[in-house]
């Protein structure tokens, strides 16, 4: 084998050995995404199924159920317009409370409740994560103003 032609192999073969390694990387990169829907959008049939992904919506009014002397929570998430149960077991973040915007990280079970693995509530009365606020805002939500904290108001 002439220099040229070992060369041009060993350039081949780096090229192969670049291509496969960004191809395992985005892979692996999409995997690991975790896609935000709202009930709205899950009732639709758009979320993943048996695929984990992120909830979003405002806690319903007087759903929120515990079983006494356990973890276990169950409320509903709501986006206006369609309704989601939740299922999770574990503490509850300090601001979570009915009315409150939250996300839920989790799967959606096949008998249509998500079970949440963390259960995330906004931070303070003046932020609302974008994705949750747009979803609303779609819904006619009013008072949804979503993004960073409004300094004015």
């Amino acid at each position: 084998m002439t220099p040229r032609r070992q060369r041009m192999v060993l350039v081949g073969l780096v090229l192969a050995g670049v291509a496969l390694a960004v191809g395992l990387a985005l892979r692996a990169f999409d995997d690991n995404l975790l896609y935000f829907y709202s009930p709205s959008q899950v009732a639709a049939g758009e979320a993943p199924a048996g695929k984990k992904f992120r909830l979003g919506g405002l806690v319903s009014a007087g759903s929120v159920q515990r079983e006494p002397g356990a973890l276990e929570v169950r409320f509903q998430v709501t986006d206006t317009k369609d309704t989601m149960t939740v299922s999770y077991s574990g503490v509850l973040p300090d601001l979570f409370r009915e009315g409150q915007g939250v996300i839920a990280f989790g799967v959606l079970q096949p008998d249509g409740t998500f079970v949440a693995d963390e259960v995330l509530a906004k931070h303070d009365e003046n932020y609302m994560p974008p994705e949750v606020a747009e979803a609303l805002r779609a819904q006619g939500h009013p008072g949804t103003t979503g993004g960073a904290a409004d300094p004015g108001g």
